[in-house]
């Protein structure tokens, strides 16, 4: 995962070197092989290369193109034969991905977006037309932030120079907070205000005093896929699963894969293996990392990890991620740090990692992420019965009401109940994942404090491709809050994000996914003899959370006492009285939801490092000092926070 940055002053003046140095410094561990920069007039573009491709070795980045474009490319490109046997210019099969995506960009123009295929993110810089576009791939493994005024455009695929080298403060934004507090933030948000994200599938064409932004790919609704057996729909799934495994293979250094013990892991393990020993991926040697925890009594993942390795003759790296890994060391901030989500990593288990990471050469991580809300994880009759119900499938529908009431023991009545509720009302309407919330902050982000759930819409596209959707822009969400890792640096690959595969997973029968009483039904059926039996016929995992109470509990001193000031009460955002009595239920054992606690532990540690950085603004203008500093029973007046917390 390459790096870019680059600032363009609407005065005609050159960017001042001090600045771009300084701006290098920061992206550099992030890139450390390759360095190249476009310097010119009043616009300067820096490209650092972290190289996981052999193509990607004999890149020049920026790259100009024939008709004077500026290409700056971070990603991997999966249909580049595809798009070279399209293409008028494109020398040979071994040309790097930059110069096919150039290509590409020379003959069809901003219509090529929706043609590249892969993770990526860009930036095209045209003398001609005096502009400049920022576009990302629709799924958004890439990280691309901007901040545009008067003056400049400054962008970047490391948060922190726009930051840290703007020469103002910003104010926080509250919908990114309440979207990290609860759920995850909308895909256009960074913590600043002033500062946006390339949202995925969209790309955002900038000139002086003009901002436009379009989203130039989605998933067809109408795209259906109907077979007469289930042994065609099978042969099909292996087929794509096959395929997104295999471009994630690309890769000239070793590759790490996570392995949990899940079906999702174990699965793409397993079919890599299958892919490796009938030569496919030219050789690529394939490791493992698994993580266990023999203090917690529910979770019982050595076996099915082990299983795995026994079948692939080969152990993987285990990593212990017990009681004595403590999860608020992880949480305390002692640098500047961009996002809340962007950890310290100061556990044990953190620290073995990275160090594993590196000592083997790793540069590439195969992750499970997405496989539970594609494939039919989530045990919900509500997507098939409210296609079936909109579709005025009354027979069916009531066959399938009736099978799904008997195997979720629940009165077909409340089942139908729920399938109508769906078209009224949208998911989790009106509830709050915390307590401890100031009101007037919850009251103004509800949408973003319930997932930005919304009702079924009764006409458009099938209730289903709706709730697929909804599911795919949580995985979204969750992957642009997700940090860029530098210390090693490595690049996450997503086998159940592959275009090619949700797009056949969004175009069948919901009932091939899912049926009464067989989590993914198609997974298991399909696999069978790739992956060990055991692993296809176990439960769903349990959902650990004991030893992170416990870690939370054993540290109620100090966390107590981190009530009693806490900047995000003073922002408007938290009661730290009602903050206190969630800790108090901790330690008395009673049930609170751990991941927003342990957020907000986050959320509280980084506000004071910024506060000391002087990166915020000393009045939030997004607090009400007349209602949420009353509620938060402090007092006084905004523009105190900056004095209290430095």
């Amino acid at each position: 995962m390459s790096v870019q940055f680059g600032r363009w002053n609407f005065d005609g003046k050159p960017v001042d070197r001090g600045y771009l140095e300084k701006a290098r410094a920061t992206i550099v561990p992030y890139g450390p092989d390759d360095a190249g920069s476009y310097l010119k007039g009043n616009i300067s573009i820096l490209y650092h290369a972290f190289h996981t491709t052999k193509e990607s070795r004999r890149e020049t980045q920026p790259h100009t193109t024939a008709s004077g474009a500026v290409i700056t490319w971070d990603g991997r490109l999966d249909n580049r034969a595809e798009l070279i046997c399209q293409l008028r210019n494109v020398p040979s099969i071994g040309s790097t991905d930059v110069s096919i995506v150039a290509a590409a960009y020379e003959e069809w123009g901003k219509d090529c977006f929706c043609k590249l295929i892969g993770d990526w993110a860009l930036s095209i810089w045209d003398p001609h037309t005096r502009s400049l576009i920022l576009a990302k791939d629709p799924i958004g493994t890439r990280h691309l932030y901007y901040s545009f005024d008067n003056n400049q455009v400054t962008w970047s695929t490391i948060l922190d120079p726009l930051v840290l080298f703007a020469g103002e403060t910003f104010s926080l934004c509250e919908e990114y907070i309440a979207g990290w507090l609860s759920f995850f933030p909308a895909t256009h948000l960074t913590p600043y205000v002033g500062i946006h994200s390339v949202p995925p599938s969209c790309f955002v064409r900038l000139e002086p005093g003009r901002q436009t932004s379009r989203k130039y790919w989605d998933f067809s609704p109408s795209k259906r896929i109907r077979y007469r057996s289930d042994a065609e729909y099978e042969k099909h799934f292996r087929t794509v699963l096959a395929e997104a495994v295999l471009r994630r293979l690309r890769s000239d250094s070793p590759i790490l894969a996570e392995l949990s013990g899940g079906m999702d892991s174990s699965s793409i393990v397993c079919m890599a293996d299958v892919l490796l020993a009938q030569g496919s991926a030219n050789g690529v040697r394939l490791d493992t990392v698994s993580y266990y925890d023999d203090s917690e009594p529910n979770w019982d993942e050595r076996p099915y990890f082990s299983s795995v390795e026994q079948m692939r003759c080969q152990a993987g790296h285990h990593i212990d991620v017990g009681t004595a890994n403590t999860c608020i060391l992880d949480l305390k901030a002692t640098r500047f740090r961009s996002t809340p989500g962007h950890r310290e990593h100061s556990s044990k288990a953190a620290s073995e990692f990275a160090s594993h990471l590196a000592s083997a050469g790793h540069r590439v991580l195969l992750s499970g992420i997405g496989g539970d809300e594609v494939l039919g994880g989530v045990l919900s009759p509500t997507p098939e019965l409210a296609d079936l119900l909109r579709g005025l499938e009354l027979r069916k529908f009531a066959h399938q009401l009736k099978s799904w009431a008997v195997q979720l023991r629940k009165p077909w009545i409340h089942l139908l109940h729920e399938t109508a509720r769906s078209f009224c009302l949208p998911p989790r309407s009106g509830s709050l994942p915390v307590s401890w919330l100031q009101r007037g902050f919850a009251s103004r982000q509800g949408l973003a404090l319930s997932g930005y759930g919304r009702r079924l819409r009764a006409f458009g596209s099938r209730p289903s491709h709706q709730l697929n959707l909804l599911a795919f822009h949580a995985i979204q969400r969750q992957l642009c809050s997700t940090p860029l890792p530098s210390a090693p640096p490595y690049e996450r690959r997503h086998p159940y994000l592959d275009r090619t595969l949700l797009e056949f997973l969004f175009a069948i029968p919901r009932e091939q996914l899912l049926q009464p009483g067989r989590r993914r039904s198609l997974m298991r059926r399909a696999l069978v003899g790739i992956v060990p039996k055991e692993i296809l016929e176990r439960k769903r995992k349990a959902y650990v959370a004991r030893s992170s109470m416990s870690v939370i509990g054993s540290a109620f001193s100090e966390l107590s006492a981190l009530s009693k000031d806490m900047a995000s009460s003073l922002y408007g955002f938290v009661d730290d009285r009602l903050f206190l009595v969630a800790l108090e239920k901790i330690r008395a054992e009673e049930e609170v939801p751990v991941v927003p606690l342990i957020r907000t532990i986050g959320l509280e540690y980084w506000l004071r490092v910024l506060a000391r950085t002087r990166c915020l603004s000393s009045t939030p203008n997004l607090v009400h000092p007349a209602s949420d500093f009353a509620t938060g029973g402090k007092g006084g007046k905004p523009s105190v926070v900056r004095q209290s917390l430095s």
